[in-house]
């Protein structure tokens, strides 16, 4: 049960949404906050909040936050320093890992080695170094609990599974993004605001354009695989419009477990805060009767080659989700800036893990070794 919390990643979608459950949580206290470039949100939590630490992306930001605050009493840093010690902190029970990409992992790694509970969010750390964090947790005793709606729904189905011999197999539901149905030539020339139109989901501007491609669902099978030490061949995904069943486990006696729920990821993250007990959430409810027809199909992977490439990056496992990860990052990125289309995200994904050398058993500086190749790569080949 969290009483002192961290957020990585506070003025970002779940970290917004994360300070709205703790507002509802009259015995937890904000220990340390930290953003990107968003200094006046940054400001504001800050004040509310009163966390003893707040970070920044650069020292420019820093700056900036501490002429806003000048008077408070709170200590600013910036930088991957300021996010360890966001994640270190003492006193702080929890972290949240809700910031983008690999920014997220030596973080991570740093509150699972001071044993905390890690509420994550931040699926790149596990898809580009899974093994070594599941290893630092199993060694220090960290507990992970996932905020993912997908992965938490699968930590929900299996609370009374006595172990995972029982599985066979996880089935991710995914919405299919803005463009289900569609075919490679009407995808061909889609544009960024297009990309951007989730039907079913509020979120930043990279997990939405991953999910148009589908790549994250790809990532989300590789941190399922990490999470639950499941091989490929037990992570299913299916298409689920409505984003009403968040994921389903099936057990080897032909049971199969779903967990429902409207979509709103202050569940989740209430969860993750609040496990092995649930409470009451902000969140509504969900009315069955109203909900509407629950649909199931199965991806096009030709139309969505994203998800392909990820399968098979985890089936090569190495350092290949991290250089996939990493081209991926890089594309979305220039993608977001117009440089290049839609269908340029895979293609650029595709050279990378192509051309970035294959390590079997890569280490942390290996791993990141691998992603920095992989967005040299994708801006070589610009």
């Amino acid at each position: 049960m969290t009483k002192r919390l961290s957020i990585l990643g506070s003025t970002g979608s779940i970290g917004r949404q994360t300070l709205e459950v703790v507002e509802t949580m009259n015995d937890v206290r904000v220990a340390a906050l930290t953003a990107g470039a968003n200094t006046e949100l940054m400001a504001r939590q800050c004040r509310q909040f009163h966390p003893e630490l707040a970070v920044m992306a650069t020292e420019e930001a820093a700056v900036d936050l501490r002429q806003r605050l000048a008077g408070e009493k709170i200590r600013i840093l910036s930088g991957m320093d300021g996010l360890i010690a966001a994640a270190e902190l003492d006193g702080a029970d929890t972290v949240v890992t809700a910031v983008v990409g690999m920014v997220g992992l030596r973080p991570t790694l740093a509150a699972i080695r001071k044993r905390k509970r890690i509420a994550l969010a931040n699926k790149e750390t596990l898809v580009c170094a899974g093994e070594l964090v599941m290893a630092a947790a199993r060694e220090s005793g960290a507990e992970i609990v996932p905020v993912d709606s997908e992965h938490s729904a699968i930590f929900q189905c299996l609370m009374g599974s006595r172990d995972k011999s029982e599985i066979r197999r996880l089935i991710l539901t995914c919405s299919g993004g803005p463009f289900f149905g569609k075919t490679p030539e009407e995808l061909r020339n889609v544009t960024k605001s297009d990309a951007l139109k989730h039907p079913n989901w509020k979120m930043g501007n990279k997990i939405t354009i991953d999910c148009a491609t589908l790549m994250n669902k790809g990532l989300e099978v590789i941190e399922a695989m990490r999470l639950y030490d499941l091989p490929l061949s037990k992570v299913d995904v299916v298409i689920h419009r409505q984003s009403i069943v968040h994921s389903l486990v099936e057990f080897r006696d032909g049971a199969v477990m779903a967990q429902l729920g409207v979509p709103d990821m202050r569940i989740p993250i209430r969860l993750a805060l609040t496990y092995p007990y649930r409470a009451e959430n902000p969140a509504p409810p969900l009315d069955l009767l109203h909900c509407g027809e629950l649909t199931f199909a199965e991806p096009d992977e030709e139309a969505f080659p994203c998800l392909k490439l990820a399968k098979e990056a985890a089936a090569r496992a190495g350092n290949a989700c991290a250089v996939m990860n990493g081209a991926n990052e890089a594309a979305v990125a220039k993608f977001l800036h117009d440089e290049i289309g839609f269908y340029d995200i895979p293609r650029l994904v595709r050279h990378a893990m192509d051309t970035v050398p294959y390590t079997e058993h890569p280490d942390l500086a290996e791993i990141l070794q691998a992603d920095h190749a992989a967005r040299e790569a994708v801006n070589h080949l610009i």
